[in-house]
C-alpha cells in the first residue's frame, strides 16, 4: 500500500519482488491480497504480451460473431468478399509467430486462481477483474462461478459485482451463459438490483435462449414496481432490435401493453415502439393507425409527442388519419406542454407539404397560435417554418428544399446497453462503478507490441543450500566436531561460536544467494577491530579453495576432502588465537568507539565519521579502512538490500538547480535590463491556477501541467495561449515529446507546441501552445505522444480564460451597459465572504477568476485619495472574447453588512451565464 502511494509509477521496484509476491499472495491477508492484485494487474499489463493477440485479429477480419444479425440475403451477396477476407486473415496469421505465454505471467495466473474461493468479495472481484484482463480468452470463464456465488451476498455486494458482470456479458458472453437462470430477477430485490439483472439478461440474449427470457420478461411487466416495468418495456424493444426473429414478436407484445390501464406503462411502451418501427414502418402501418387513437387517452407528454412524431414521418402511409389528428391537435394546442408543441408544429409543416388542400388553413392556424406562444422556443419555431414552407418574395433558398430538409429519411435508432463504453475503466474501481474518472484513479496500461526484457525479474542466487540442510543450532555445532561434513564446505568453515543472531542471519543469507556471508556471520559475535583484516585473509583463502575444488573431478575420494578440510581448520584456529590475543591488548581504546557505533546503527554516515577519526588518532589507515567496508558489507546483507537495487537518483540534482535557477531569476529581477523587462520573458503570474494534464502515474513517469498565462499568443490574436510545464520523474530520458491526433469541435483550433526532443530524467521544460476555442468551454482533445508511448488528454478550459482584458473608461463602461440591457443581462444577489468586504480582495477575486481589467473610477472622485470613499462602492470590470471579440462588463456593488449585487453583461448569453457562477464561487468562498 506504500508502494501504490508513494511511488506506483516505480515498475523497475517490483522486478526483482515479483515472483516473491505471487508466491506469497496466498498467505497474505485479506486487504492485503486486494492491493497486491491490483499492483500485479497493472504491472501485468506493462510486462507481458497480449494472450488473445491473435483471436482479436480474427474478430477485425470479420471473424465470429460479426455476421450475426445480418439478413440471408446481405450474406449471400457477401460471401465472395468474406472468403478473400479469411484467405487474407489466414495468411496474415500463417506469418505471424505462434503466442506462448511468459512463465512468469502464467505464475500470476496460477498462483491467483485459488483465491476465487475466498470469503471476502473484494478478494474475487480482483482476482476476477485480474484475470478479465490478463488472462487468455479460454481461461477467463472460471470466474463466472466464483461471481455468480456473490449473488448470494449481501446487495450491495450485488450491486457492485453486477456493474461488473454487466460490463464483461458484452464482450465475454459466453462463460455466463450457462448461469442464465442465476440472473432471474426475485420480488425481493432492490429496484437497481432488479434493472442491473435486466441488463445482464438483455446482454446474454441470443437467437437459442430468447423466447425463454421473453417469457420471464413478460412476468416482470406485471409487477407493482413502475420503474422495474419501464426498464423491463426497454429491454424488449432491445432485444427485438439486436435479434431480427423476433422483432415482430416483440412489436406485436408491445401493442398489446397499449390497452394497459398504467398510463406509465402505456406511454413506455409507445416510445419502444416508435422506435422500432423506424426499422420497418412501411409493414406496420395497422400499428400506427392504432397508435394514433390513442392520442385521445394517452396523457405523457413524451408518449403524445412519440406519436405524433410518428404520425407526421410517416404521414404518407396513413394518408386519412394524419390530417384529422392534426385537427384535434390544433384544438388542444394552448394546453399541450412544449415537447408536444413542438411535435405540432413538425406534423404541420410535413402535413402541408404533402397534403395541402386538407391542412393548409390548419397549418396557418397551428402557426398563428405558436406565434404568440410563451416559450421563445416555440416562437422560433413557429416563424422558422413559416419562412421555410410558404413561399414568399422575401423567403430565401431555403424554400426551395423544404422537402428535403421535412421528409428527408431518418436513420434507425441504434439501442445500445450502457455499459458498452465502460470496460475502459478497470473492473472493480470506483471509477467503473460510476462511468467516470475518479480520484487517484490510476489507468489501466496497454499492452506492449513487444515483450519486454524477462530476464529482470531473475533473482541472482549465487549457492542456495538445500532446505533439508537447515538444522538447529545443537545440531550445527554436532556437525562442527565432525571431521567431514556432508553436504557443503560452507556449514564447516563458519566459526566455532555461534550466537542466534548469527545463525539467523546466516540462514538469511544462504537464502539470497551469498556464499561468503555465511562465513562472515559465524564469527560475527567473536571479531574486533583488530581481527578485521586476518579475517579477510581468511575468506580470500576459503574462495581460492572453493574454485580449486571445483575444479576437480566428482569421482574425489573422501578421505583427500577430509584431509584438506582438517588443514585448513588448523591454519583458522591459529590465526583466531592471534588476533583474540591482538583484541585483548587494544580493548580498552575500542571501548569508547564500539559504544558509540551501537547507538548509532541507524545513520551510516555519522558512524563512517567517528570511526575515521578514531583510526587518525590511535590507529594505521589501513585497519578501519578495512573494517569499514566489511561492515558494510554486512548490512547490506543483514537488510537483504539485494532485492532492492539502489539506482542513482536523478532527482538530487534537479532540486539544486531549481534552487539555485530561482536565486539567479531573483537576482536578475533586480536589474531593468530590457530582456528582464521585455513581455516574452514575464513569467504567468503565481495567482494563476495550474491544471493537471498528465498524472505521473498514467504517463509512467511523465507528468504534465498547464495554466491559461493570460498573455497574448503572437502567431494568432485569436488564440488562447496555454503554457505547458513538462516534469520527467523517470530515471529513463524522454524524446520526441510531441502532440498527434487532435480531434476538436467545429470551427475549434489549435497550434501545436514546438516538439521536445530530450527531456533529460529529472529535468523540467515548458512549452507554449495557442487554441482557438470559439467561446466555448468545449474541451481540446489529442494525444501527448514520446517516442515509446501516447497518451490520451484534453484541455478544457474555465469561461473566465476565454476572455481578455480591455481598457474603458467609466462613461463608455455606462454607455456600453446601456446597450446590453435585458436578455443580455444576468444580475445575482449574494453575500460576501469575511475576508473578502474590501476593495483589494474583491479586485484580487474577481480578476482570479476572468481575465478581465478594472475599470478606473470616473469624474464622481469616488477613487480620490482626498475624498473618502463612498459608503457603497462599485467596482466595474471589462473584457472581450478572445475569439470573436464579444464585450463583457462584470460589476460588483457592495451593500450594507457584506450583502452585495453581481451583474454580467454579454453579447452571449451562455458566457454571462457561467461567468456568473464562476464569480458567485470566488466571492464567497
Amino acid at each position: 500500500m506504500a508502494f501504490e502511494e508513494v511511488c506506483p509509477e516505480r515498475i523497475d521496484l517490483i522486478h526483482k519482488n515479483y515472483r516473491k509476491l505471487c508466491n506469497l499472495l496466498i498467505d497474505v491477508e485479506e486487504w492485503g491480497q486486494v492491493v497486491i492484485i491490483n499492483m500485479l494487474t497493472r504491472y501485468a499489463r506493462t510486462q507481458f504480451l497480449n494472450p488473445n493477440i491473435n483471436e482479436s485479429l480474427l474478430e477485425e477480419g470479420g471473424g465470429g460473431e460479426k455476421t450475426f444479425y445480418g439478413s440471408d440475403e446481405d450474406e449471400d451477396e457477401d460471401d465472395e468478399e468474406k472468403e478473400k477476407e479469411k484467405k487474407v486473415e489466414a495468411a496474415a496469421m500463417a506469418k505471424r509467430k505462434p503466442y506462448v505465454m511468459d512463465p512468469d505471467h502464467r505464475l500470476l495466473l496460477r498462483n491467483t486462481k485459488p483465491l476465487l474461493q475466498s470469503r471476502n468479495a473484494a478478494v474475487v472481484m480482483a482476482v476476477a477483474q485480474l484475470y478479465f484482463h490478463l488472462a487468455p480468452k479460454a481461461e477467463v470463464g472460471v470466474i463466472a462461478k466464483a461471481l455468480v456465488r456473490l449473488l448470494r451476498s449481501h446487495s450491495e455486494v450485488q450491486y457492485v459485482v453486477l456493474q461488473n458482470v454487466a460490463t464483461m456479458t458484452i464482450k465475454r458472453r459466453g462463460m455466463f451463459e450457462p448461469y442464465l437462470k442465476s440472473f432471474y430477477i426475485r420480488s425481493t430485490d432492490p429496484t437497481q438490483i432488479k434493472i442491473l439483472k435486466l441488463e445482464v439478461l438483455t446482454n446474454l440474449a441470443n437467437e437459442t435462449n430468447i423466447s425463454t427470457i421473453l417469457r420471464e420478461f413478460q412476468t416482470y411487466i406485471k409487477s407493482m414496481d413502475k420503474d422495474f416495468v419501464a426498464a423491463t418495456i426497454q429491454a424488449i424493444g432491445r432485444c427485438a432490435t439486436n435479434i431480427g426473429e423476433v422483432r415482430d414478436t416483440c412489436l406485436n407484445g408491445l401493442v398489446q401493453l397499449l390497452s394497459n390501464r398504467d398510463e406509465l406503462v402505456v406511454a413506455e411502451s409507445v416510445v419502444v415502439i416508435k422506435k422500432l418501427l423506424q426499422m420497418q414502418p412501411e409493414k406496420h402501418s395497422d400499428i400506427i393507425k392504432h397508435m394514433a387513437k390513442l392520442t385521445d387517452n394517452i396523457q405523457v407528454p413524451m408518449a403524445r409527442a412519440s406519436i405524433l412524431w410518428l404520425i407526421g414521418e410517416y404521414c404518407e402511409h396513413v394518408p386519412k388519419i394524419a390530417p384529422d389528428v392534426l385537427r384535434k391537435m390544433a384544438k388542444s394546442f394552448t394546453n399541450e406542454e412544449d415537447i408536444v408543441k413542438l411535435q405540432i408544429l413538425n406534423l404541420a409543416a410535413k402535413l402541408y407539404l404533402t397534403n395541402s388542400k386538407q391542412t393548409k388553413l390548419l397549418t396557418q392556424y397551428v402557426l398563428n397560435l405558436a406565434k404568440y406562444d410563451q416559450n421563445y422556443d416555440i416562437r422560433d419555431r413557429a416563424r422558422f417554418i413559416r419562412q421555410l414552407i410558404v413561399p414568399t418574395e422575401k423567403s430565401g433558398a431555403l424554400s426551395k428544399y423544404a422537402k428535403k430538409l421535412f421528409l428527408a429519411l431518418k436513420p434507425a435508432p441504434v439501442l445500445e446497453s450502457p455499459f458498452k463504453d465502460r470496460d475502459h475503466f478497470q473492473l472493480g474501481s470506483l471509477s467503473h462503478l460510476l462511468n467516470a474518472k475518479a480520484g487517484g484513479y490510476q489507468e489501466l496500461p496497454d499492452w506492449p507490441e513487444t515483450a519486454p526484457d524477462p530476464s529482470v525479474r531473475n533473482v541472482e542466487v549465487k549457492e542456495s543450500v538445500p532446505e533439508w540442510t537447515k538444522c538447529s543450532s545443537r545440531e550445527k555445532r554436532k556437525e562442527k566436531k565432525v571431521e567431514k561434513p556432508f553436504y557443503s564446505d560452507s556449514e564447516g568453515e563458519s566459526g566455532p561460536t555461534e550466537s542466534a543472531d548469527s545463525e539467523s542471519d546466516s540462514a538469511s543469507g544462504s537464502e539470497s544467494g551469498s556464499g561468503s556471508e555465511g562465513s562472515g556471520t559465524g564469527s560475527e559475535s567473536e571479531e574486533s577491530e583488530e581481527a578485521s583484516v586476518s579475517e579477510e585473509e581468511d575468506d580470500e583463502e576459503e574462495k581460492k579453495t572453493k574454485k580449486r575444488e571445483s575444479k576437480k573431478p566428482v569421482q574425489e575420494s573422501e578421505s583427500e576432502q577430509s584431509s584438506e578440510e582438517e588443514d585448513r581448520k588448523r591454519e583458522r584456529k591459529s590465526k583466531q588465537r592471534k588476533s583474540e590475543s591482538e583484541s585483548e591488548s587494544d580493548e580498552e581504546e575500542d571501548s569508547e568507539s564500539d559504544s558509540s557505533q551501537s547507538e548509532s546503527e541507524d545513520s551510516e554516515s555519522e558512524a563512517e565519521i567517528k570511526k575515521k577519526k578514531k583510526a587518525a588518532e590511535s590507529k594505521p589507515p589501513s585497519k578501519p579502512v578495512k573494517k569499514d567496508t566489511k561492515k558494510e558489507k554486512k548490512e547490506m546483507s543483514l537488510l537483504d538490500l539485494d532485492d532492492f537495487e539502489p539506482t542513482p537518483s536523478p532527482q538530487v540534482t534537479p532540486v539544486n538547480n531549481l534552487l539555485s535557477n530561482s536565486l539567479v531569476t531573483d537576482l536578475e529581477g533586480l536589474s531593468l535590463s530590457d530582456a528582464v523587462l521585455s513581455p516574452a520573458t514575464i513569467a504567468p503570474s503565481s495567482a494563476l491556477k495550474s491544471y493537471e494534464l498528465l498524472h505521473r502515474i498514467t504517463g509512467e513517469g511523465l507528468s504534465v501541467e498547464y495554466c491559461f498565462s493570460r498573455q497574448p499568443f503572437s502567431p494568432d490574436a485569436n488564440m488562447v495561449a496555454v503554457q505547458m510545464h513538462f516534469t520527467n520523474n523517470s530515471t529513463s530520458d524522454t524524446k520526441n515529446l510531441h502532440m498527434e491526433d487532435v480531434k476538436l469541435q467545429s470551427g475549434m483550433r489549435v497550434k501545436d507546441f514546438p516538439e521536445i526532443e530530450l527531456l533529460p530524467a529529472g529535468e523540467k521544460a515548458t512549452a507554449v501552445m495557442g487554441i482557438d476555442f470559439c467561446d466555448s468551454t468545449q474541451a481540446a482533445n489529442f494525444q501527448l505522444c514520446t517516442h515509446t508511448r501516447k497518451f490520451f488528454v484534453s484541455i478544457q478550459p474555465p469561461i473566465g480564460e476565454l476572455m481578455r482584458p480591455v481598457f474603458l473608461t467609466e462613461n463608455e463602461f455606462k454607455k456600453e451597459q446601456g446597450q446590453l440591457m435585458g436578455m443580455n443581462e444576468i444580475a445575482e444577489k449574494l453575500t460576501l465572504d469575511a475576508k473578502c468586504r474590501n476593495e483589494h480582495a474583491i479586485v484580487q477575486r474577481v480578476t482570479t477568476a476572468a481575465n478581465l481589467s478594472r475599470v478606473p473610477c470616473g469624474s464622481d472622485k469616488e477613487c480620490s485619495p482626498l475624498v473618502p470613499p463612498p459608503e457603497h462602492p462599485v467596482y466595474r470590470f471589462a473584457g472581450r472574447t478572445v475569439t470573436s471579440g464579444s464585450l463583457v462588463l462584470v460589476t460588483v456593488a457592495s451593500r450594507e453588512e457584506g450583502a452585495a449585487q453581481l451583474m454580467v453583461n454579454c453579447e452571449k448569453m451562455l458566457i454571462g451565464t457561467m461567468l456568473v457562477k464562476d464569480i458567485l464561487l470566488a466571492l464567497t468562498q
